[in-house]
């Protein structure tokens, strides 16, 4: 009688699919010309079906040049919560990105066959339980990745021929980060953690609300810990000085216009785009003024159209270093459902995509879309193909532009 476990014993190697690779990186994904439309609905779930690897845990060391991470928090919500599975259900959403290769058309770039090391680093480990430590988790998790050496080095200057220098106020080249929320709450520990590396940073908000409202008045602050959440982060961020106050813009979709934003002076580095909700009264506006942001309606994209409201983010932010934040609710629910706190009269999927699109040239040092919760969606899972797909074409800006400068510039 055989031994249990021997009968199959042999000398060979044992068999391996198909198109096995040892290592994760090594993925491929198609070029011009190649086989696309593969089995792009088979395998783990990573977005865009880039290799996963534990950067918070067995695989420390690996160096990579952009990576995508899951806050999976929605202890901050104010209305619907979810957005907790927001990462999985964005990553689910974004399986079919590479279904014919990847080839941006309009940005005329492959941000898959850049040269840059993409990664999925999964998830940073959050807990649901108390919200003091949770922030704490994401800031620690996110400031672990950012410090991360960079798998590809800076070069040289496209024009001038000239290396490049970092960015950075620490003077070294951070890889960028794409956080997926996760509820708005989760920037203001991703402001703490960019700020260890660059300093005060312009902002690009895209959102259909302020999100700089003072703790008294959204929740009234009933404890320390309650002050802090998805409506109240940028007012903190702009307490402690954690971004530029004077260039950061958003784009506002607000019911109504004041008089005085109508005369507002573009000098802002921090923006607001996409904004349309309701106030408490007219000193939310002036709160926001306070914290350094200038305002787009999202309403005003029937005035001066995407390309008006693109000149005005450029006009804002310059060649500076910027961080963008996207809530998911700047796209009107009519093509984006699933999302926390949804308001009506937004941009289209198709506006906020060529919007984005006219970013190329920033210099985007990291980014995070927000606001998701996957129950919420449709069948055809609108919400989060849309999420995957903003992304993407932040991935595709990015892969255009390195964090360099030449040295000696401003």
């Amino acid at each position: 009688m055989l031994a249990c476990g021997h009968e199959f014993d042999h000398d060979h190697a044992p068999q391996m699919p198909l198109d096995y690779v040892k290592y994760p990186y090594q993925a491929v994904y198609p070029g011009d010309n190649d086989v696309t439309a593969d089995s792009i609905f088979s395998g783990i779930t990573t977005f865009a079906r880039l290799p996963w690897v534990q950067c918070l845990g067995k695989d420390k060391e690996e160096a990579f040049d952009v990576a995508f991470l899951g806050a999976p928090f929605d202890t901050g919500t104010s209305y619907r919560p979810g957005a907790r599975f927001g990462p999985a259900g964005i990553r689910a959403g974004s399986r079919r990105l590479t279904l014919y290769g990847g080839y941006n058309v309009p940005l005329d770039v492959n941000p898959f066959l850049s040269g840059l090391k993409l990664v999925d680093c999964g998830d940073i480990p959050v807990t649901p339980y108390d919200n003091k430590y949770a922030i704490q988790q994401i800031e620690n998790g996110h400031k672990e990745l950012l410090h991360r050496q960079t798998f590809s080095p800076l070069g040289n200057d496209s024009v001038t021929g000239q290396p490049l220098v970092p960015m950075s106020k620490d003077g070294k080249h951070h890889p960028r980060i794409i956080t997926l929320g996760g509820d708005h709450t989760i920037v203001l520990p991703l402001l703490r953690s960019i700020y260890s590396a660059y300093g005060e940073i312009s902002v690009i908000h895209f959102d259909s609300h302020l999100d700089t409202w003072k703790p008294s008045v959204f929740g009234g602050a009933p404890s320390e810990q309650a002050a802090i959440n998805h409506g109240t982060y940028f007012y903190w961020a702009s307490q402690e000085g954690l971004i530029r106050n004077g260039s950061s813009i958003a784009s506002i979709q607000s019911l109504f216009l004041r008089a005085s934003f109508r005369a507002f002076s573009w000098s802002s580095l921090i923006l607001h785009g996409a904004i349309r909700t309701t106030l408490s009264g007219p000193a939310d506006y002036e709160n926001d003024d306070a914290s350094g942001f200038q305002r787009i309606e999202a309403r005003e994209i029937d005035t001066i159209g995407t390309a008006g409201i693109i000149k005005k983010i450029r006009d804002t932010v310059g060649d500076r270093p910027v961080y963008l934040s996207i809530d998911i609710d700047s796209i009107d629910p009519a093509f984006a459902p699933a999302t926390g706190t949804p308001e009506t009269g937004g941009w289209s999927t198709r506006e906020l995509r060529t919007i984005l699109r006219g970013l190329d040239g920033l210099h985007i040092v990291s980014a995070d879309l927000v606001e998701v919760a996957p129950a919420y969606d449709t069948n055809a899972e609108l919400t989060t193909m849309a999420a995957a797909d903003v992304l993407y074409e932040v991935l595709a800006v990015m892969a255009k532009t390195p964090l360099g400068k030449v040295e000696g510039s401003v």
